[in-house]
């Protein structure tokens, strides 16, 4: 015999009632999916918020690789494209693609491509691809050129206090 005060069992008879264990086991079977999904959610999250991608297009169509390779800011082809760290880079040519692939870290911008002076500032602003700098064989973007402008006097110093501040900010949107 259950004792039920309304739909709830009481004592020692919530134990054996086939209700209650019902939902507990629906309980735990939510609680899990929700968890799951979180995770999963996060996951995502953490890719699109730490990767300044415009329509999940890297670098508004830049070619990452032609910074270091051509000194210049060159809009890659659309038709040669690889998808990296939740955003697509498009390529001037299959040869800065591989190149890329290889190893993404050497050539794609720092701070996810956010702008460079905004994170050692301590927050996350849009970028020009084409207000850009390569120091210590690494490629920052800042908003403008303007803003470039004030950030090349002191890069040391200034990509010091990035680096500090990016940790933080990657949880940022």
């Amino acid at each position: 015999m259950y004792k039920r005060k309304g739909n709830i069992c009481i004592g020692d008879a919530a134990l054996n009632c086939q209700f209650c264990s019902m939902k507990k086991l629906l309980s735990i079977l939510v609680s899990g999916l929700l968890t799951t999904t979180l995770l999963a959610f996060s996951g995502y999250y953490d890719q699109q918020t730490n990767q300044n991608a415009v329509n999940g297009i890297a670098i508004a169509g830049y070619d990452a690789v032609a910074y270091f390779t051509l000194q210049n800011a060159v809009k890659g082809d659309s038709a040669i494209q690889l998808e990296w760290n939740g955003a697509t880079w498009y390529f001037l040519s299959k040869d800065n693609r591989k190149l890329f692939e290889a190893n993404p870290e050497k050539y794609a911008p720092q701070y996810g491509g956010y702008c460079a002076y905004g994170a050692s500032k301590g927050y996350k602003a849009k970028t020009d691809p084409t207000a850009w700098t390569i120091v210590g064989q690494k490629l920052y973007l800042n908003y403008n050129n303007q803003v470039k402008t004030g950030w090349l006097p002191d890069t040391t110093s200034r990509i010091r206090a990035a680096d500090t501040y990016w940790e933080s900010l990657t949880n940022k949107n």
